[in-house]
């Protein structure tokens, strides 16, 4: 199990106060909200027979796979549900309002601990709500590491029954300091002790592919691939998951030799902040980087703005355009 402890919580506030990113008030605020684990299929299991946590079965629609199967007491609640048109960009996450509502519906309230789980790719579907529960305030929140798929190949407990449970009473709220807007971005792209690292597939980073507006990167960014954290290219085929992260020295290793180090800021940026929400909860919850932030608008708001994009593999923004 990996934690992000309060002691963590409060020093990388600290870092980013220093960075001159997250106000002192906001600061003590983020660094007492909220902790982020990635846990087993054993644990996952023991954590539903105790009664202790609300489970999140966030598996995208159509909702067959969850009445197939799922955790005892898991509610389905699709990953699709916290994200829509915010009156300029499409698929944002939705505003507090929006999301305590979900949440409550959903039977949870702010003070709950809750296990996400998704399953195969979706494990960005999962890391994605964990990110919003966190920004939400919910004060403890766990990711099923394996998905779904590893929790049964592990014998445990599944069910086809429809849990019974009263709705939630969660009050909207924002924990400051998680996300970074374009507009404090822009300043600190290609400065020396920030680095953007961009978790899109090759083609869309060096803009091969013509999905958007515009194509490529954010000036300077690295491409560091979200199936690269985890188990996705294993060799050895029983191993190979893309919803299991690797061990804690290989994710370190990783982002080292790329020149993602502790001591800088790091923004974590992709499409539409789903890619990124996983590298962001490794950073800071798994690596326990103090300074890092998500672009939750990512390409979709800058690819349609006019400012500097760079194609090709990366590196120094000077290619810039």
């Amino acid at each position: 199990m990996f934690v992000f402890t309060r002691r963590s919580l409060i020093a990388g506030a600290a870092g980013l106060l220093a960075a001159g990113l997250l106000p002192l008030a906001a600061a003590t605020r983020a660094a007492a909200r909220t902790t982020v684990q990635f846990i087993s299929p054993s644990e996952a299991a023991a954590g539903a027979r105790s009664g202790q946590w609300k489970l999140l079965d966030v598996r995208p629609v159509p909702p067959l796979d969850y009445i197939s199967g799922h955790l005892p007491g898991a509610v389905h609640l699709s990953e699709q549900a916290f994200r829509g048109p915010n009156g300029k960009l499409p698929y944002q996450i939705w505003g507090q309002v929006e999301l305590a509502n979900l949440l409550s519906k959903a039977g949870i309230s702010n003070n709950d601990k809750v296990l996400v789980y998704s399953d195969g790719v979706n494990v960005l579907g999962a890391s994605l709500v964990a990110y919003i529960l966190a920004k939400s305030g919910v004060p403890t929140v766990a990711v099923l590491d394996g998905g779904f798929s590893a929790y049964k190949a592990a014998g445990a407990a599944t069910t086809k029954e429809y849990p019974k449970y009263r709705f939630g009473s969660f009050k909207p709220t924002t924990v400051p300091g998680l996300a970074i807007t374009l507009s404090e971005l822009l300043p600190l792209v290609g400065k020396p002790n920030v680095v953007i690292v961009d978790p899109r597939p090759k083609s869309m980073f060096e803009g091969t592919d013509q999905t958007f507006i515009r194509n490529g990167h954010i000036p300077g960014a690295i491409n560091i691939t979200w199936q690269s954290v985890t188990e996705a290219n294993n060799p050895d085929e029983a191993l190979k998951n893309p919803h299991k992260i690797k061990s804690v020295e290989e994710l370190r290793k990783l982002f080292v030799s790329r020149g993602v180090t502790p001591e800088k800021t790091v923004i974590v940026s992709c499409s539409t902040g789903r890619e990124a929400s996983l590298q962001y909860l490794i950073l800071k919850h798994v690596l326990k980087y103090p300074n890092v932030r998500i672009y939750e608008g990512s390409w979709t708001e800058y690819s349609a703005t006019q400012n500097p994009v760079q194609t090709g593999p990366g590196g120094s923004p000077a290619a810039a355009k």
